[in-house]
């Protein structure tokens, strides 16, 4: 099993297959994986195999990093399309959250304003309002829904905790279209049972879910690195174009990254 951990608190630039020359803000221990999810697919592991023994970045330290090497690429280069915040869990779990994306979006329009911030999140704490009304700021608030089936949620992305389905899709639409939806599509087995999640049974729900969100835009993938449970595998390019042309039938802005 081969994972990624990423430095903390600001790394890269790397390239996303999503949103360009990217920036990452990793709001998480540089040493392991802290996560609202446990998800099969997931690159930095599982939350048991990758536990941390240093303390999550402050926010008078991610605003010190974060200036020093957007003063460096303003110098050197090269550009960012985008500043991210991802990395080694969900990065709107951390306590310091809103205020951190105050920070950010202060140096980012001071060194490159053209750039856009964005957050890769899971969607578990849409819910709550401080996290909710920092997420309004972001350019791009990329949201994660890999499912409505909750059984199949509970295998593919094991919550931590509870987690209201119900509750998270209505805070999705509170969002009035200020959202982008992220799915992960998949093949293969678990534990000998079925995963592929690229047909009809779990499509066209989900579809229907994405209406009464009304998101911007949907973006959809599957893996791309070496998965913590290896029995899982690539949906297929046809299998994605096939989901891309159903959600642009239903006028949904969609986009597919192999």
């Amino acid at each position: 099993m081969s994972t990624v951990i990423y430095p903390s608190p600001v790394f890269g630039p790397v390239h996303s297959r999503r949103l360009g020359v990217s920036l990452g803000i990793n709001l998480m221990p540089s040493d392991g994986k802290i996560c609202t999810f446990d998800c099969i697919y997931c690159e930095c592991g599982r939350n048991a195999d990758r536990r941390p023994s240093q303390p999550r970045p402050t926010r008078q330290q991610v605003r010190q990093q974060l200036y020093m090497r957007l003063e460096d690429m303003k110098l050197n280069g090269p550009e960012p399309n985008v500043i991210t915040f991802a990395g080694n869990g969900e990065p709107t779990a951390h306590p310091e959250f809103a205020g951190i994306v105050d920070d950010v979006i202060e140096l980012r329009n001071l060194f490159f304003p053209e750039a856009k911030v964005c957050v890769l999140s899971n969607a578990t704490r849409v819910t709550v309002p401080d996290v909710f009304n920092a997420l309004l700021k972001l350019d791009r608030n990329i949201q994660k829904l890999d499912t409505v089936n909750p059984e199949y949620i509970s295998l593919i992305d094991n919550p931590v905790g509870s987690y209201d389905l119900e509750r998270t899709i209505g805070a999705l639409a509170s969002f009035k279209g200020h959202v982008i939806i992220q799915t992960m599509f998949l093949c293969g087995t678990l534990d000998g049972r079925d995963m592929d999640n690229t047909g009809d049974e779990y499509v066209l729900p989900w579809i229907e879910t994405l209406k009464r969100i009304a998101p911007e835009q949907v973006l959809i993938y599957t893996v791309d690195r070496e998965t913590p449970v290896s029995t899982l595998s690539k949906a297929s390019h046809e299998a994605l174009d096939r989901i891309v042309g159903l959600l642009k039938q239903n006028g949904f802005n969609a986009q597919a990254s192999y």
